[in-house]
């Protein structure tokens, strides 16, 4: 959980704040996420969701769609000794990421967002937030 404020540099590294070091290990997925945004998953984690998606029936058309989409941008990668990740070009220009970006916890994984998108997302859906929440928790927290 959280939200970082980092900088893309010129070789498009961004840095992974050190919160979150430990919990992604040493090896860990980045792939696209819903709503131009990036994912990146502990190994382990991203395992357990490709299983997932190997178990759905591949006659479904929803299906092929959604696991091309999820596994095409999947990429392995490893923190440098900076603490430091280099974003694939594609995934850069999927979730149209610039200088300025936001890192932010969300359970499973971390996401990526540019951070104006980011701005642009929570006000969006801020007035929405208590519909929202009234539709996914049918009883009280």
């Amino acid at each position: 959980m959280g939200e970082f404020h980092h900088n893309l540099d010129d070789k498009g590294r961004i840095a992974i704040p050190s919160k979150y070091r430990d919990l992604l290990g040493k090896n860990f997925i980045i792939t696209k996420g819903i709503e131009h945004c990036l994912y990146v998953y502990p190994e382990t984690t991203f395992n357990r969701i490709v299983t997932k998606l190997e178990s759905l029936p591949f006659t479904k058309k929803d299906a092929r769609a959604f696991t091309r989409f999820f596994m095409s941008g999947a990429t392995a990668l490893e923190l440098d000794k900076q603490g430091r990740v280099n974003i694939p070009s594609p995934l850069s220009t999927y979730a149209n990421l610039t200088k300025s970006c936001v890192v932010i916890g969300t359970g499973d994984r971390l996401e990526i967002w540019d951070e104006a998108s980011f701005e642009e997302f929570m006000s969006a859906c801020n007035d929405e937030m208590s519909e929202i929440a009234e539709g996914l928790f049918e009883e009280k927290i």
